[in-house]
């Protein structure tokens, strides 16, 4: 008599290559990003602001007129999180609210003229630092990462289809 499975079977454990993959990007994310941050840092005029306060400011300047729950949900905030963040954008003369026409309790964001040349400004610093860091790889290399593109991608999509309660 063969042993039966159970109904419901747990998922397999990963392999420790998985594993040791997934330490070691998720580590070199970090990094990258921290290190850029602080090549860039120097370079910039403007007093600073906080990560999620760039965020905000990023998602509204590529989507003007975005309601601050849309915001919240891309950002994967709460609500209330990123109401704080527009008043202090706002204070700071960077965040333009006004209110919904189709539902007026309703707040939509827009960047300021300030705020869009800060962030091109920032992109660009950013985008030219990593073209030269890029370039100066070996041919090989940029192909790899090239290549690699796709498989981010599918990351960081993976990470924003996760439910609420697994982030």
């Amino acid at each position: 008599m063969a042993a039966t499975q159970p109904a419901t079977q747990r998922a397999p454990e990963p392999a420790p290559l998985d594993a040791a993959l997934a330490d070691e990007f998720s580590t070199l994310l970090v990094g990258i990003q921290r290190m850029v941050r602080r090549r860039l840092r120097h370079t910039m005029e403007q007093p600073r602001l906080r990560g999620a306060q760039v965020e905000l400011l990023r998602l509204v300047t590529d989507s003007p007129g975005l309601r601050v729950s849309d915001a919240a949900e891309e950002l994967c905030l709460a609500g209330n999180s990123v109401s704080t963040l527009v008043n202090q954008l706002v204070t700071l003369g960077l965040l333009r609210r006004e209110v919904d026409p189709a539902d007026r309790r309703a707040a939509l964001l827009y960047a300021t003229r300030e705020a869009v040349e800060r962030i091109e400004a920032w992109r660009g610093r950013r985008r030219a630092l990593m073209e030269e860091i890029v370039a100066g790889l070996p041919a090989d290399r940029r192909e790899a990462l090239a290549g690699a593109l796709p498989a981010l991608r599918d990351v960081a999509d993976g990470l924003r289809a996760l439910p609420e309660e697994g982030r």
